[in-house]
């Protein structure tokens, strides 16, 4: 894809005293169509100051803005995106690292870019991932490095669409290294990283990096608990106790497939109505906590299994990974069991990666698993496989699987994640995050 020359960049806009969900700040968030139009692929719209924090309360000592900006959904038709874009207290970082947090939700104030502002009332209203994986997106920043946090479910909060949130995620980054504050070296390193409902967004800019923003230099992804096939994660959680957060997605994605929309609208019964009518206002821990144990495929009126049905694979299929290999090494972790994302999937992702001689992937599995609990133990071994790339460090070449019993145990990946809370912890008194 071609990227135009951007036009003069827009006024900063002062913070406001009050962080405003999309819901009430519709100028920001949905910006006239037509001007959106008129933009390039990362081209920024409005940008303006914010001041983040931990769980909407403790004020974090970082430079931090919005940008809105221009991207393109599944069909390549322009909409708008917003990201929240971070860095070290006055500094020039050259490493940019772009954080998919897990939103897993259908309501624009559970996004996080309103969910990690100071007085954000997202944590009170059930986004609860957000802030807590804030806490991980701070641990890149400890490192010098800037961050780039896109609301990546889009304008329509199209929860699981993948194809879409990797779009949005490589135009954050080109608006992230378009936007003068942050003083990007024009060199900068990229790294990508994401977990569960982040690696989804994660793993499809990995493989549509190569052909939709070839020009930016990722030098790393590192994703895990990754949802590549929904199909699969959808026939695991009918009828158990995450089947209300599955439900969530299978509606996000009638968001973004309107051809998928109208079979759900058809054919949903009553039981099936009330339910997703009461989780399109909810945040991730009342879409997951208040709605266990669904029978996701009984609310579909169909002969058979609806899994079967036209409109419903032809959206699996379009948004099941592994259509492409990534252009950059991947560090891909995975719980094993995982309540949540069956293994299978995953390892039938890397073993389709590996088919291709140019795939440099390293996939570690965790035995001692469940699925949060991975994403922490997890978290300091993936961040120091990025910090290794986005050092100049060469991966090891080809594919290479590891099997774990507790990610903990790694005394380097344990002392990364305790540095992180630590500093972290360091921030509720004022101390700046990043400034060496």
């Amino acid at each position: 894809m071609t990227v135009t020359a951007a036009a003069d960049p827009p006024a900063v806009a002062p913070a406001a005293p009050i962080p405003l969900p999309p819901e009430l700040d519709p100028g920001f968030y949905h910006p006239p169509a037509e001007i959106v139009a008129a933009k390039a692929p990362g081209e920024i719209i409005a940008a303006r100051e914010v001041h983040v924090a931990n769980l909407g309360a403790i004020p974090i000592n970082v430079d931090a803005w919005q940008v809105s900006y221009r991207s393109g959904d599944s069909r390549d038709r322009p909409i708008p995106a917003v990201a929240t874009v971070l860095k070290p207290r006055g500094s020039a970082p050259d490493k940019l690292v772009s954080m998919q947090i897990a939103e897993d939700s259908l309501a624009g104030y559970c996004a996080p870019s309103y969910a990690i502002q100071h007085l954000s009332a997202g944590p009170l209203l059930g986004q609860i991932v957000a802030p807590a994986e804030f806490v991980i997106a701070q641990g890149t920043l400890q490192q010098g490095w800037a961050v780039v946090i896109p609301d990546h479910e889009g304008p329509d909060n199209a929860y699981a669409a993948g194809p879409l949130a990797g779009r949005i995620t490589l135009d954050g980054i080109r608006a992230a290294r378009r936007f003068e504050p942050m003083r990007l070296a024009p060199d900068a390193r990229i790294g990508m990283y994401g977990y569960s409902g982040g690696a989804i967004a994660t793993g499809h800019a990995a493989e549509l990096q190569h052909t939709y923003a070839p020009e930016l230099n990722i030098v790393g992804t590192a994703e895990g608990g990754v949802p590549a096939d929904l199909g699969m994660t959808l026939n695991v959680a009918n009828g158990q106790a995450t089947s209300g957060l599955v439900l969530a997605a299978v509606m996000g994605l009638t968001h973004e497939y309107p051809e998928f929309g109208r079979f759900v609208d058809e054919h949903m019964d009553p039981l099936g109505r009330a339910v997703t009518t009461v989780q399109g206002g909810l945040c991730v821990q009342y879409v997951s906590s208040l709605l266990p144990f669904l029978n996701i495929k009984g609310m579909l009126r169909v002969p058979g299994d609806p899994m079967q049905q036209p409109a419903v694979t032809d959206v699996l299929e379009r948004t099941r990974m592994g259509k492409a290999v990534p252009d950059m090494p991947m560090y891909i972790w995975q719980g094993n069991p995982d309540e949540i994302i069956p293994v299978g999937q995953v390892n039938n992702l890397v073993d389709t990666y590996c088919q291709s001689p140019s795939a440099t992937v390293q996939y570690t599995r965790e035995h001692l698993a469940e699925h949060v609990a991975t994403e922490i133990s997890g978290a300091g071994p993936a961040m120091l496989w990025l910090r290794d790339r986005l050092d100049g460090v060469p991966a090891q070449p080809g594919c290479h699987t590891a099997d774990a019993g507790w990610l903990l145990l790694d005394p380097n990946g344990f002392q990364m994640l305790a540095s992180t809370f630590g500093e972290t912890f360091a921030s509720f008194f004022g101390k700046p995050i990043g400034v060496k």
